[in-house]
């Protein structure tokens, strides 16, 4: 407890508002403050621990689709499709789609109808982690803030009892 001020009273007198009108962000900080509890959390969760494996793969997905390495080897891929099809091996009779090259239109067209969604759920997913950790940024900043008017306010009281004993002047010790 804060020395017996109720959370109510804390709202009045930390943000001027009344415990009605206080957002639920602002409600859990000053509670928070009332039974001196800590704010701040660690949003990391470990990899997989909240996560359904659909949800894990789409991250997958985003991560390796989204990568240098994943370009590099998708262009060594197509110039060796390309090659393999073109007609400087059509005396080997390897080829199996020659230009203007449809079977590989239709393998890429597949490739990104597939991994376009995917990937657009990974972003879903890390977006509403960006806006806990941005509702979660709020409530430690308004709970800095607070504590930093609190200690204003100590402060100021400690100054007026200091100045209050310095005009009482020295204490009388010949009274003894």
């Amino acid at each position: 407890m804060t020395n017996g001020i109720s959370v109510d009273e804390l709202a009045v007198q930390l943000l001027g508002k009344t415990a009605d009108s206080l957002s639920r962000a602002e409600r859990r900080v000053l509670e928070s403050i009332h039974h001196r509890e800590i704010t701040s959390r660690n949003l990391d969760v470990p990899h997989g621990e909240d996560s359904t494996f659909g949800q894990r793969l789409a991250d997958h997905v985003a991560a390796v689709g989204g990568s240098w390495g994943f370009i590099i080897a998708f262009a060594v891929v197509l110039f060796g499709w390309m090659l393999i099809n073109s007609r400087l091996f059509e005396s080997l009779d390897i080829g199996f789609d020659p230009y203007p090259f449809i079977f590989l239109n239709l393998m890429l067209s597949m490739l990104a109808a597939i991994q376009a969604p995917i990937i657009m759920m990974s972003q879903n997913r890390q977006g509403q982690k960006d806006r806990q950790a941005a509702a979660h940024d709020y409530e430690v900043n308004l709970r800095a803030e607070l504590e930093i008017i609190r200690l204003h306010e100590k402060i100021n009281l400690l100054q007026r009892d200091v100045a209050r004993l310095v005009r009482a002047g020295p204490p009388d010790v010949s009274e003894k």
